[in-house]
């Protein structure tokens, strides 16, 4: 049985992203989300409505990311885990809530368009400054043979290719296409 507990939500955002900095200098970010459900009662016939309210967790890159992006009223998609976390209030009292840690966070594009931007990498060096790379365009490596012309050829029949893996195996390799 998995031990996985992913969830995806998608709903508006209920107050702006507030972005704090860990002692480590470790970006996080969290923010509310309200998740709407409508669905029609049977036996009256009337429309129902019920709302969820969820505080979502991110961390680092994603969390700058978030803080700039997103507004209150900001309709996402945020695919993520729970968990829960407990402390001590001041006055001894035991406290927990559970939060969506997420993993990913996009536009919701029913209702609205969207503008993507790419981020610079950064790297960090022993200098106090970042280094900022830039992103290359994807390359084949050097030893990648040319695909195959053949267009007459159906593109789900498999061909033998020797592909050793680290145990000395050889399995067989889908046709490049």
């Amino acid at each position: 049985m998995p031990t996985d507990n992913a969830v995806v939500l998608v709903g508006n955002v209920t107050r702006d992203p507030e972005l704090r900095f860990t002692n480590t200098g470790q970006a996080t970010a969290s923010f509310g989300l309200a998740v709407n459900r409508r669905w029609q009662n049977r036996q009256t016939q009337e429309w129902e409505e019920a709302t969820s309210f969820f505080d979502v967790v991110c961390w680092r890159e994603m969390a700058e990311n978030v803080s700039e992006s997103l507004v209150r009223g900001s309709r996402v998609m945020v695919a993520g885990r729970l968990e829960q976390r407990s402390w001590e209030t001041q006055e001894g009292d035991k406290r927990s809530k559970v939060e969506v840690v997420a993993d990913e966070i996009g536009p919701s594009l029913r209702w609205a368009t969207a503008q993507v931007t790419k981020t610079a990498a950064v790297r960090v060096t022993a200098a106090a400054e970042p280094v900022v790379a830039q992103r290359q365009p994807y390359r084949r490596p050097r030893n990648h043979r040319a695909a195959d012309t053949d267009t007459t050829r159906s593109p789900f029949k498999w061909r033998e290719a020797i592909c050793a893996t680290p145990r000395g195996e050889h399995r067989r390799m889908p046709a490049a296409e």
